[in-house]
């Protein structure tokens, strides 16, 4: 099948002619009278033109009815269509003793065929039970003609009306179960619709909850980083000139790295250029050393000792960079002049991992929740992303220092 015909727009007429539909029946609910009248008018002129007109006597069993009952009979079996949508049994029970008059004079109008239209409304908008009694209403009047007059067979003319409330019937149920089948497509519609936006505000909130972990471990980690260069970059300017330039290189450089990631992040709440922003590769495993010497040009040293080969996916390797980067921002954070920090890092098969980071700071920080600030509770909720475990606690006695153990379990085969 062309793909091109699948997805082609309505023909005009089509679109045109349902735009139409949609603005009558709006304009029908606001103001009913506008369609009922003319309807109902029209039925009303038609009963009158039969009665002066002479057509009645075509039908009629006796022709001496008076013209006053004629006209009495003509709008009794015609007026109360006015109520046909609002009050269908009601207009139709009105109805009713002028069918029997109708039938039991013999003038046999044909306004009484008007009854099938208020059967058909029944049908459309009340309960099918409505029906028994209503059938009774429309073939009583049927009976007494057949009974009294005693024109044509019984089983002629009760057959042939029962035919025609038949066809009343159906047309109404099948109207009946269209409007029910559209309500309940534009009511799958309206659903699907906000679910579409609540799964859009959805995706919205968590892009905005990952902007704000990776926020967070960017101007930590880096204002960690300057904040011990500028330390060592003071104490260094009254002796070593020297040594107090390089700090400031290293601090005009991670200053510019900081905020090149800020910008690539602030990218992505922009709509329009979304689609550039999300082609930006995220941290992997391969940072892992500029993030080192970073740390290591702001005092800190560190160790790292490696078992296995490495074969993440991007996902894991962010989890494991974002975790080692927010260990060594607490390290520098809390850990005092004299710490040193190692890292661990055990690959293991299908994209499993362990990653252990310990320090010998020796800040005052000794639980797990005055340490790290919001870095633990991002760095758990990644890792809980591959079902994984975080453990980030004080080291046990006699050790000092703090450490930090991430593991990542295999993938699941897809």
């Amino acid at each position: 099948m062309d793909p091109v015909t699948d997805n082609r727009a309505p023909e005009p007429l089509t679109d045109y002619a349902q735009r139409l539909t949609h603005r009558v029946r709006a304009i029908d609910r606001r103001r009913p009278l506008l369609w009922d009248l003319p309807f109902t008018g029209f039925w009303v002129t038609a009963a009158l033109i039969d009665y002066t007109g002479g057509g009645w006597r075509n039908n009629a069993h006796q022709l001496d009815v008076p013209g006053w009952l004629l006209l009495t009979l003509s709008l009794g079996l015609s007026v109360p269509l006015l109520w046909r949508r609002t009050h269908p049994g009601a207009a139709l029970a009105v109805m009713a003793p002028f069918a029997l008059a109708n039938s039991w004079t013999g003038a046999a109008l044909q306004a009484a065929l008007l009854q099938l239209v208020l059967v058909y409304h029944l049908a459309l908008r009340r309960p099918l039970r409505d029906l028994w009694w209503a059938t009774a209403l429309v073939i009583g009047p049927v009976l007494l003609s057949a009974f009294r007059h005693g024109e044509g067979t019984w089983d002629q003319q009760i057959g042939s009306h029962l035919m025609s409330i038949t066809v009343a019937v159906l047309i109404g149920v099948t109207v009946r179960t269209r409007r029910t089948y559209t309500e309940a497509l534009e009511d799958r519609a309206r659903r699907l619709e906000i679910e579409r936006d609540q799964q859009a505000q959805l995706a919205t909130a968590a892009e905005r909850a990952r902007i704000a972990r990776e926020m967070h471990d960017i101007i930590g980690h880096n204002l960690s980083v300057i904040t011990g260069l500028a330390d060592g970059g003071r104490y260094a300017a009254a002796k070593s000139p020297e040594r107090a330039t390089q700090a400031l290189d290293a601090i005009a450089t991670t200053s510019r790295q900081a905020l090149t990631e800020l910008r690539r992040l602030l990218d992505i709440l922009r709509e329009e250029e979304k689609q550039q922003a999300d082609l930006t590769p995220q941290p992997g495993l391969t940072d892992l050393a500029p993030l080192l010497d970073g740390v290591r040009s702001a005092g800190l040293p560190v160790t790292t000792t490696t078992h296995g080969s490495p074969s993440l996916p991007p996902g894991r390797q962010l989890t494991v960079y974002r975790v080692i980067q927010e260990a060594l921002t607490n390290t520098l954070k809390h850990g005092g002049p004299d710490a040193t920090a190692r890292i661990e890092l055990s690959y293991e098969e299908r994209a499993a991992v362990t990653v252990t980071i310990t320090d010998t700071g020796t800040g005052s920080a000794t639980d797990g929740t005055s340490r790290g600030g919001r870095g633990l509770p991002g760095m758990r909720e990644r890792t809980a992303l591959y079902g994984g475990t975080l453990e980030a606690g004080p080291r046990p006695h006699p050790e000092q220092g703090w450490r930090v153990r991430l593991r990542l379990p295999e993938e699941s085969p897809q």
